[in-house]
């Protein structure tokens, strides 16, 4: 049996905030059960929950194309969402790219946590969470996407990107899953 970490990508205020005209915004309300179902599951395992957050520098590179500036570092916007389950213990790791392994400690964090297994869920599946787990992929752990626990800004958009990734050459070291068969994906 191998030990987990779940790692929650950019589920932060200013990314969920205007769900009546973000449609990231309105996808990702229908995960936070979901999340808050498995952070506690994690917790009770004693496994590490992670929240990998956007957190920009004013006037960074990535806001030189269309994404408007967000999550700019110290300010509440850059700050895990209230609906969200918090608990002493639980690592905040800010980011300023995609993967929340690139330019972070993500990397030695779960070696020194003994982890083998990234369980890796939250917005968006396109981008930051498909980022992360190739990454995760690529620096030796096994990794889960969970396909409840993602969303992009259209269901169809995520399902069809899951879809590529669904029978996969890598499996079992690459997978994606439903949050119910998360653990039994892990033990096996």
């Amino acid at each position: 049996m191998g030990k987990a970490a779940l790692v929650v990508i950019d589920m932060v205020k200013d990314n969920l905030a205007n769900p009546e005209s973000n449609l990231v915004a309105r996808e990702a309300e229908a995960i936070i059960p979901v999340i808050n179902g498995l952070a506690a599951d994690f917790r009770q395992r004693s496994w590490p929950v992670i929240y990998a957050s956007d957190s920009f520098l004013e006037g960074d590179f990535i806001f030189g194309g269309k994404m408007a500036p967000h999550a700019i570092r110290g300010t509440a916007g850059a700050e895990v969402t209230d609906a969200l389950s918090r608990e002493a213990g639980d690592i905040i790791l800010p980011k300023r790219r995609f993967s929340a392994f690139f330019k972070t400690d993500l990397d030695q964090t779960l070696r020194t946590l003994k982890v083998d297994t990234v369980v890796v869920c939250g917005i968006t599946s396109t981008f930051c969470v498909l980022a992360t787990a190739f990454d995760s992929l690529c620096h030796d752990f096994r990794t889960i996407i969970v396909e409840d626990g993602s969303c992009a800004h259209k269901a169809e958009v995520h399902q069809t990107l899951l879809g590529f990734y669904r029978n996969n050459p890598l499996y079992p070291l690459f997978q994606i899953s439903p949050a119910n068969e998360v653990f039994e994906r892990i033990d096996s």
